[in-house]
């Protein structure tokens, strides 16, 4: 089996960072065919082995664009062979391409391009979500990466990406929020800052105290402030959240931090992110991305990235940076939020529980971090000294945490974001409307005090319409029989009806 264009590069030049997503191979096949997890090559198609500027061609054209392969490959070039096809062939587009980032990377190339023709995308839009294009006019190339050449994240137009795009599920939810009567939709919102509030803390494995709970709904009304991002506020965003005063940061991390997974030794270190001094640049390239992309109003689609993409680079390529001791994950996903917010694709106050539907999915939110930490881990050379003590040795590129592959994390995010609102946010929506109707048609025959009434009424509807002999035998002295079995009938009325009616 020999590896052609990523792969061979990947190998021949022992790259420190991670495989290419669907390696590209020579099979006994006529033309080129994309397998489920490869590119098959037939043997005549593949450049030879020692011909690098002819793999890195194939590469661009068969295989996309993998800028952390790319950037540590072109130093390799060498500038005779490169320079000679480009005066061959000086309006060849992946050449110009690889001209463009050669400069990018390396440094500047002996020779004057005479291009003649339209500018070129780095990125396909049709193979790639994009962002927009800025200019190269020495080799007429549009950067159109979510982000910039100091940190990219790349999201590919899988059909499953491409199908819940089209569903706009935040078009869907402000068209929802927008029809439900002012009363009804404060107290839906009530329930998705509290239910965020838990669920996220619940990731985490942590049982926030009221104190706690609390200050993490007010840090996620905050989100609609659209305050950019610096080191000062997401330190402040960090305080918030964590309540030891020994963990509270002042700054981005200066020592190296890990994750463990409760194993001895080496081995339990199961996630390692960049060292502090290569964390420091790249927190600096992600938030002056987010802070320049463009909100939604007077921007035409084609410029605009979803926000639900942007959100999802900015939320995982915070953890994947782990810019603090404690506290990431919360800040990644108030994040999330605070993207929206920012693009001004919620109203003001209004919020999708996406952390819900997070927790309940654990198992697919672990596969998209491990996606990217799991084989990042693989470039360090940790020692185990004692106790909680390591030597941690970064034996990979910086490429590796500078570019990734966001495409499994954007499918997670917006698979998260339609179920939140389709079988959560409108559930409870149900349930509330479901309330009033018991409620008023119990309170217009009988006289019950209203906290007794609205305990009983949603403990009815939280049993499918039944009240238990323990909660008849609990308010058997504060409340008649008959008004129980009113409850009953009433319930059972509404939730039927409730299952044929939205709100």
């Amino acid at each position: 089996m020999k590896n052609v264009g990523y792969a061979h590069l990947h190998e021949h030049l022992a790259l420190g960072v991670l495989t290419p997503w669907c390696p590209a191979r020579v099979r006994p096949v006529t033309r080129l065919m994309r397998l489920e997890e490869e590119l098959a090559v037939p043997p005549e198609r593949a450049p030879a082995d020692d011909d690098l500027l002819s793999h890195l061609l194939f590469s661009l054209k068969h295989e996309g664009v993998d800028l952390a392969i790319l950037a540590e490959s072109l130093p390799h070039l060498p500038v005779e062979d490169f320079v000679a096809a480009l005066k061959a062939s000086p309006n060849g587009v992946y050449l110009r391409r690889l001209g463009y980032l050669y400069e990018a990377f390396v440094g500047r190339l002996p020779i004057a391009p005479s291009i003649r023709g339209r500018a070129v995308p780095l990125f396909d839009p049709e193979r790639y979500v994009t962002g927009p294009a800025k200019r190269n006019s020495r080799w007429r190339v549009d950067f159109n990466g979510l982000g910039t050449l100091r940190y990219c994240a790349v999201v590919r137009r899988t059909p499953e990406i491409e199908a819940l795009l089209e569903e706009d599920v935040l078009a869907e939810a402000r068209a929802f929020m927008g029809s439900l009567p002012p009363g009804m939709l404060d107290r839906a919102i009530q329930w998705a800052y509290l239910s965020e509030t838990q669920s996220s803390f619940a990731i985490e494995r942590d049982s926030p105290s009221p104190d706690k709970q609390r200050r993490f709904m007010q840090l996620l009304r905050k989100a609609h402030d659209g305050q950019p991002l610096d080191e000062g506020y997401l330190v402040e965003l960090q305080n918030s959240v964590v309540s030891n005063p020994f963990d509270k940061a002042a700054a981005f991390r200066h020592e190296q931090n890990y994750l463990h997974n409760g194993l001895p030794g080496a081995i339990g270190v199961s996630c390692l992110p960049p060292p502090p001094e290569l964390c420091d640049g790249l927190m600096e390239a992600l938030m002056e991305w987010a802070n320049g992309l463009p909100v939604v109003h007077g921007e035409s689609p084609a410029e605009r990235v979803p926000a639900l993409v942007s959100g999802t680079v900015i939320s995982f390529g915070f953890v994947f940076l782990h810019p603090f001791m404690d506290g990431n994950g919360r800040i990644s996903r108030f994040l999330l939020h605070h993207t929206l917010c920012r693009l001004g694709e919620l109203p003001r106050g209004n919020l999708l529980p996406i952390s819900i539907a997070m927790k309940r999915h654990e198992a697919d939110y672990l596969a998209a971090l491990e996606a990217f930490s799991k084989p990042a881990r693989e470039q360090w050379r940790v020692n185990w000294i004692d106790a909680d003590h390591h030597d941690f040795h970064f034996e990979g590129s910086q490429s590796l945490y500078r570019y990734w592959d966001a495409t499994l994390a954007v499918a997670f995010t917006l698979r998260m974001a339609r179920e939140a609102l389709r079988e959560d946010l409108k559930a409870e929506t149900r349930y509330l409307a479901c309330f009033d109707r018991v409620y008023r048609a119990i309170d217009t025959r009988f006289d019950v005090r209203g906290s007794d009434l609205s305990r009983l009424v949603m403990m009815c509807l939280s049993h499918d319409g039944a009240l238990s002999n323990n909660r008849r035998k609990q308010f058997r002295y504060q409340v008649p029989e008959e008004v129980l079995n009113a409850i009953e009938a009433e319930a059972q009325k509404a939730l039927k009806k409730g299952t044929d009616e939205s709100p």
